[in-house]
């Protein structure tokens, strides 16, 4: 772990400050900063909502919480949700990395602070396995967040980590190279334990040496049990807009997918960037909003069993 970055837990287990720079300057002065940030192609702006995203409270991220609520403000994206990793397996990078009550406090002290301007919800991005479900919901039960995703990643003893995919996927068609990752999303759904279940097939993105975006397209019969699951819990679909900066070039999941899961019924979506820098903020949020237009929505998600009407889509995606 990296000993000097801010929020972070170091070696001895004890947080360094519940504050970042930019943070401790606003509440000395009085005046919350508004740095001015230009826009990157593929950032969107005058938006609802971007629901995933990662500041310096993840092992993965170096980003201030500041930052990202100044972007907000300066793009028109109305409200973000801060969705730090939580991992359970102990050994892996996000194990226990940052304390429930240090974090809270940084973003209610955030949301007090830029009210009126971008609203900033408390939120958790859980690594689901199956394995763990009964630490993840006694969690859940103890710790409250305004939002919650659940996300299969390649953990280390994982067929997907880095030292063993190349070995899982030899001699394997594609269906079967992605079954214990869709197993495992399956039963993530079905604890009903998430608002919504983050980057539905983000394996593309492991698999991508092996089997292209096209090859997906092939196996629609491994994407309808989770689909299914879906509409039947109420979950929401996230279309992760994390795929299109990366080679793939391609949301998850992709529009095809989308497409189906209205057509069995679904009702909630979200879309995320699933930002770990600056520039991926709000990035491929527009692609994705236009992905969900075009299946038949007009409105995103956050919360679960929430119809929030702040969250219909701008006009330029419904007048078509």
């Amino acid at each position: 772990m990296v000993a000097d970055r801010p929020h972070a837990r170091p070696k001895s287990g004890k947080i360094e400050s519940m504050t970042d720079p930019i943070s401790a300057d606003a509440r000395s002065s009085g005046v919350t900063p508004a740095p001015a940030f230009e826009r990157v192609p593929g950032q969107v702006a005058d938006f609802p909502i971007d629901t995933h995203m990662h500041t310096a409270f993840s092992h993965d991220s170096h980003v201030l919480l500041e930052l990202y609520a100044a972007q907000a403000a300066q793009y028109g994206i109305g409200e973000i949700a801060i969705t730090d990793h939580v991992d359970f397996m102990p050994g892996t990078p996000g194990y226990r990395y940052f304390d429930y009550d240090v974090r809270r406090a940084v973003i209610r002290d955030a949301a007090e602070r830029w009210a009126g301007k971008v609203s900033i919800r408390h939120g958790v991005e859980i690594t689901y396995e199956s394995r763990y479900q009964d630490e993840i919901a006694e969690y859940l039960r103890q710790h409250s967040f305004d939002y919650s995703i659940g996300s299969v990643h390649a953990v280390p003893d994982s067929p997907y980590a880095r030292d063993r995919i190349a070995t899982f996927v030899s001699g394997k068609s594609v269906a079967d190279a992605v079954a214990p990752y869709f197993s495992e999303v399956e039963r993530g759904i079905r604890s009903g334990l998430f608002d919504t279940i983050g980057h539905l097939d983000q394996c593309k993105r492991w698999l991508r040496p092996w089997y292209s975006p096209a090859d997906f397209t092939t196996i629609p019969g491994s994407y309808e049990p989770l689909l299914v699951a879906l509409v039947e819990n109420g979950t929401a679909l996230e279309v992760n807009a994390s795929g299109l900066r990366y080679p793939e070039r391609e949301t998850y999941p992709g529009s095809w997918v989308v497409a189906r899961f209205r057509e069995l019924g679904g009702q909630r979506v979200t879309v995320g960037s699933d930002a770990h820098q600056p520039t991926s903020f709000g990035f491929g949020l527009e692609e994705a909003a236009e992905i969900v237009a075009a299946a038949g929505f007009d409105r995103l998600s956050l919360e679960r069993a929430v119809d929030r009407g702040d969250l219909v889509l701008p006009d330029r995606f419904l007048r078509r």
